[in-house]
């Protein structure tokens, strides 16, 4: 007996350290990527970061040539947005730059870290799960990229735009600062990439009992209200704009719904195989 605890608590510990060899990994991986983007940070901050900072920005064109063929609202046919980005502290631009990069580092890491992640469960995966681990990778990489790019294109100029015209008073002038924009751009592209992971968690959700289709039927009204609510506050005030923002985030319900229903029938079907077993 007391040789039997001994293993069960060496196992245990085995996983602990198997866990912190998984972090380390990781770590690594982020911090070798991070140093890729540092090499690269005239580019992400002059291109990338400060892009929908710019009138001529792609997502405003779309939205001007919307708003001029369908005579819609123009403001977004401008050449400059109302707001200066000030540095505000000693340090803040080289803090900016350390802290944005290690966020890029984790962008561009993300199917190496997915890879770790797979690799650790692995173990406690059956034989024919285990197959399926490229086209997990593949399609989670996938949704991550999407919602990264929708975040970036979309929702993060509608959202500088909207915000940057919004005035209490004309006496207000807006000197935003660079912690305040950079913030609102790393952390919407980052999280409407995770947010596209949503699929992806339904399957193992539904996979492991713990949801159903059902369930987020019975809750698709409140979804679709809620994305309303985001596509109203980020986009101008006209119909156009507001569908283009919903639908990706109504496909990616739809899509999890179908999934969940899928495993969820697959589930009904193990049991119901086990059960004729047993008898």
């Amino acid at each position: 007996m007391k040789n039997q605890k001994d293993f069960k608590e060496m196992s245990f510990l085995n996983h602990l350290e198997e866990l912190r060899w998984l972090l380390v990994r990781i770590c690594v991986i982020v911090l070798i990527a991070s140093v890729v983007a540092i090499v690269f940070n005239e580019f992400i901050f002059d291109v990338i970061i400060f892009g929908p900072k710019n009138g001529d920005f792609i997502t405003y064109q779309f939205f001007c040539e919307l708003a001029n063929k369908f005579d819609l609202d123009k403001s977004f046919c401008i050449k400059e947005l109302p707001f200066v980005i000030q540095n505000r502290t000693m340090d803040g631009q080289l803090s900016v730059m350390i802290w944005t990069c290690i966020t890029a580092g984790f962008i561009i890491a993300f199917p190496f870290i997915l890879w770790e992640f797979w690799k650790f469960i692995g173990p406690a995966l059956y034989q024919n799960e285990k197959k399926y681990a490229k086209t997990f990778l593949a399609i989670s990489s996938l949704l991550f990229f999407l919602g990264v790019m929708f975040g970036y294109f979309v929702l993060v100029p509608l959202s500088i735009n909207f915000l940057s015209n919004f005035t209490v008073s004309n006496v207000v002038e807006n000197q935003i600062d660079i912690n305040s924009y950079i913030s609102l751009v790393k952390t919407t592209s980052l999280a409407t990439g995770l947010v596209f992971e949503l699929p992806v968690i339904i399957f193992f959700l539904t996979y492991l009992g713990l949801i159903t289709d059902q369930f987020l039927k019975e809750y698709r009204r409140y979804a679709y209200v809620l994305i309303l609510i985001v596509a109203a506050v980020v986009t101008p005030p006209d119909v156009i704009s507001q569908v283009i923002v919903s639908i990706p985030l109504i496909m990616l319900y739809e899509g999890s719904i179908i999934i969940a229903k899928f495993i969820t029938k697959r589930n009904l079907k193990k049991e119901r195989s086990l059960a004729t077993t047993n008898k």
